[in-house]
């Protein structure tokens, strides 16, 4: 588009108002559509996990040669499709599957990075209380390895009004 024409429809009231409606039209529909990608990666991640661990489970030979079996599907797998399923990758999606053995119980809300991101904290518990939080509140990743890094949760258990704080924990696990 020309600059004069350009400079006319933010000119004219009626064409500048247009012109944002698109831009927000399009820029929902593009969150939207990152939002599914995110979405189904979470639940491929998952897949991929329980495949892995019912594998392992299938016998006691299975379990002795579990680590040369991640690094063989790793190296079938990155060279079919990127370095997305990697060694380290493929034991989080393991990891993942135990922490969250219920799929839907996951948040939609929260990408692979953030689930990624929760599997550092040890407590079950916490684990499941960043969960919640960080999809109520909206945190990016960047947010939830700040809460967790603080210690967050563990210092609103620690405060003087300890059972208000228990009961909201309780309260967000319930959701979960």
């Amino acid at each position: 588009m020309t600059k004069d024409l350009s400079k006319a429809i933010e000119e004219d009231e009626g064409a500048s108002q247009l012109l944002r409606s698109l831009r927000d039209l399009i820029q929902n529909a593009r969150q939207k559509g990152l939002r599914a990608v995110d979405v189904v990666q979470v639940q491929t991640c998952w897949e991929i996990g329980r495949h892995i661990v019912e594998f392992e489970q299938g016998g006691s030979a299975r379990a002795e040669y579990g680590a040369r079996l991640l690094q063989s599907l790793a190296s079938s797998l990155a060279s079919e499709f990127g370095r997305g399923f990697d060694v380290s990758n493929l034991r989080y999606m393991r990891l993942f599957y135990n922490a969250f053995p219920i799929r839907d119980a996951l948040r939609h809300e929260l990408s692979w990075t953030h689930y990624r991101t929760l599997l550092r904290v040890d407590s079950d518990s916490a684990r499941k209380w960043y969960m919640n939080e960080a999809a109520s509140q909206g945190w990016t990743t960047r947010s939830l390895e700040r809460q967790i890094s603080t210690l967050y949760h563990e210092g609103l258990l620690a405060t003087s009004d300890r059972p208000a704080v228990e009961g909201e924990d309780t309260r967000n696990l319930a959701h979960s």
